[in-house]
């Protein structure tokens, strides 16, 4: 038919091969191909039945994500692919979709058009669009509780998780799970089906799952209720329940128009456009300009980690998970004996819920080696420091490190603050020395920033790159200043939280007021996760570099004088109970006032607007500097590090893409004012200044529309 898709016959079957790879996905000439396929076999006497597979490695993962950004962005016309799905489901021949690999979003939508759908065991369906601000648009929730019946419908539609071949066949989804050879099978199947003289039943007609009002409300009540507590101030998950509710009560004809409607909504809502944005930014992170693709890399066939704490053990635990063996060092066998043990309990929590066998934990565990000595780390491809955040001690271990690591080794530090090029001058190696700055806790979270030194070589930032993806990570290069990217924006964004404190607003309404924006957390409520001693530390290092003319918050050194550094302690700005529930404290009101008081702040009523705005365009001010200052490549970089490392919501696509979508010239007009009111720490960063005067935006930059120095 065409180099996407071709035609051919096995006797009375005839197969229809989609070939767009990597993943078949319904670009341009392929649901125009498909069709073309269809009215072909429909006029051909001699084919009896019919069968759908895609090429390579996969069925049809999904839709051309590329194509919603050109409609939205006024480059072309949106279609539909509905008029293709019902010509399939009107084929007078009996259609089987054979499936392997994943059919996601338009791909299950295709494959539920087919009269009959055939899978492959390792199989995977769904329809994720939500993870893209958006809902099935081509009858996907109209016809998936008329297959599955309503509560995996909704479960599928409003969440996005895959379901397997298992479940999809047991829940209606699928017909028949192929063993062997999926076309030899599905070309079988479809012979049983000849044989059978049987007439096939059109998806669209069966409305024997769709159920009644009285036991799909409280399925659709439920669903909104888990929507709201885990996909909170999301808007799609919402709309996909409201699309299959349309499919109970409405005719096909009339619930495929809702759901257009519904889908429109989305795809021209600022979520939609945010989370695709977020979607390719994770992509396009992995792309360094002076690191062509083709760099050599070294291979990372042993590791080692210094340090079994909370961070060298979660980065253990990342070694262990891509099935790397990792030596891990401590100082003491106590300590030793504590990173292994909380190691074991993190591994046996997952095996408790079911994310993977006793059988995987026991085989990860082995694989991690206990030492209390330096004896086996000349074997090492890449040894990554976990150690107390202090220049001292780190310079220290690095000088060990150079003299027992092998010639070509990576030496990496987990330093969030200090400098890597220092760290790297006590060792003979420079070139090999990079930081690796995972984020707590390191076995969970999907953000490594990949610092780069002066002297660090491409080989070893194209290793570590290519390390990231090996360990489910996004890596994420940046450069070497203080804080790198996500600390030095995260200072800012902290202090502002405590003036906000100090002037007026208590430690809850300025976490409330975040949470509502859709963070994961409010920044006093993360300061007392992370450990206040941890920052406490980090300023009594930097102390020498402060400006004495400048305003620094008063209260989180006292609360550690006092020995409230959060949830460990099970006090800090807030008190905890044995649920580490934060509660208000009023001594720590009393403190603040104190302090207020001494500094001769007056107190004030402060609303949330003001609270969301203080805080997030402090970390647009900063940002806007990194770029300037070119530690980040990227707006789109520092958006992908909030996001994974920070729990800024992705329906907001980062900081920096939020600041375009408030408009740039309004975000610098609020931080000329705060400038005017709170002096230079909101002197506003040049480049901003120059995207407001030329009324750009951080997106084009990006795209190199404007240059840091215009």
């Amino acid at each position: 038919m065409s180099e996407l898709i071709s035609l051919t016959k096995d006797g009375e079957v005839a197969v229809i091969t989609v070939n767009n790879p990597p993943v078949n996905a319904l670009s341009p000439g392929v649901p125009e191909g498909i069709a073309s396929a269809i009215e072909a076999v429909s006029k051909d006497e001699d084919v009896k039945a019919v069968v759908l597979i895609g090429s390579g490695s996969t069925f049809i993962a999904g839709a051309d994500i590329k194509e919603f950004g050109k409609v939205t962005g006024g480059e072309k016309k949106g279609g539909s692919l509905l008029p293709l799905l019902l010509a399939i489901e009107d084929c007078p021949k009996p259609t089987i979709a054979a499936i392997h690999g994943t059919a996601f979003g338009g791909g299950l939508e295709v494959a539920m058009a087919f009269h009959y759908r055939v899978a492959a065991a390792s199989a995977q369906v769904g329809q994720p669009e939500v993870k893209l601000g958006i809902i099935p648009g081509a009858a996907g929730t109209q016809r998936l509780p008329r297959l599955a019946g309503v509560e995996k419908a909704v479960e599928m539609c409003a969440f996005g998780e895959p379901v397997k071949a298992k479940a999809a066949f047991e829940c209606g989804i699928v017909d028949r799970i192929v063993e062997g050879d999926l076309l030899a099978g599905a070309v079988a199947f479809a012979r049983e089906i000849i044989a059978s003289g049987v007439t096939p039943q059109k998806s669209r007609e069966r409305n024997d799952k769709l159920g009644d009002e009285q036991t799909n409300a409280p399925i659709f009540a439920a669903a909104r209720d888990q929507a709201r507590k885990t996909r909170r101030g999301q808007t799609a998950p919402v709309a996909a329940i409201d699309a299959v509710e349309a499919a109970t009560k409405l005719s096909f004809n009339e619930g495929c128009k809702r759901e257009s409607e519904l889908f429109q909504q989305c795809l021209f809502g600022d979520q939609s456009k945010a989370l695709i944005h977020v979607f390719f930014g994770e992509r396009e992170v992995a792309k360094i300009p002076d690191v062509p693709k083709g760099t050599p890399t070294i291979g990372i066939n042993k590791a080692a980690v210094v340090g079994a704490g909370t961070m060298g053990g979660g980065i253990t635990m990342n070694y262990a998970n891509a099935g790397i063996p990792v030596l891990l060092k401590e100082t003491s066998q106590e300590f030793l004996d504590r990173g292994l043990a909380t190691i074991r309990k993190n591994y046996s929590n997952s095996v408790k819920k079911g994310r993977f066998s006793q059988e995987v934990m026991d085989h990860r565990m082995a694989l991690i080696t206990p030492t209390l000595t330096y004896d086996g780390f000349e074997e090492a491809d890449i040894v990554t420091e976990a150690v107390f955040e202090g220049m001292d001690l780190k310079k220290q271990v690095f000088g060990e490190l150079d003299k027992v690591c092998k010639p070509g080794a990576i030496i990496a530090s987990n330093t969030s603050t200090l400098n890597i090029d220092e760290i790297a001058s006590v060792t003979s190696r420079p070139e090999f020395v990079i930081g690796h700055h995972y984020f707590s806790p390191a076995n969970v979270m999907r953000l490594l920033e990949i610092v780069r030194g002066k002297a660090t070589s491409k080989e070893v930032i194209a290793t570590s790159m290519a390390l990231s993806k090996k360990l489910k990570k996004v890596g994420v290069l940046v450069g070497n200043c203080r804080g790198f990217v996500g600390n030095r924006m995260l200072a800012p964004y902290g202090r502002e939280a405590q003036f906000l404190v100090e002037e007026g607003a208590a430690p809850q309404d300025v976490d409330g007021a975040l949470y509502k924006f859709g963070l994961a957390m409010g920044p006093i409520a993360m300061g007392d996760l992370a450990g206040l001693d941890v920052g406490w530390r980090i300023r009594k290092e930097y102390k020498h570099l402060e400006d004495p003319t400048v305003r620094h918050p008063l209260v989180a050194d006292r609360l550690c004088e006092m020995g409230r550094f959060g949830q460990k302690t099970g006090a800090g700005w807030y008190r905890y109970d044995e649920n580490r529930k934060p509660i208000p404290d009023p001594e720590v009101d009393k403190l603040i006032e104190q302090a207020s008081a001494e500094a001769g702040i007056e107190r004030r009523q402060i609303g949330e607007q003001e609270i969301v705005e203080r805080t997030m365009y402090a970390l647009v001010n900063e940002g806007a500097k990194i770029l300037e200052e070119g530690y980040a490549l990227r707006a789109v970089d520092i958006d992908i590090i909030y996001i994974n490392g920070y729990g800024f919501p992705a329906w907001r696509g980062g900081p920096m893409w939020f600041a375009d979508t408030v408009g740039v010239k309004n975000v610098y007009d609020r931080i000329s004012e705060f400038h005017a009111q709170h002096g230079k720490v909101w002197e506003p960063a040049p480049l901003l200044k120059t995207l407001a005067e030329q009324d750009r935006t951080f997106a084009d930059f990006d795209k190199g529309k404007i240059t840091a120095t215009a």
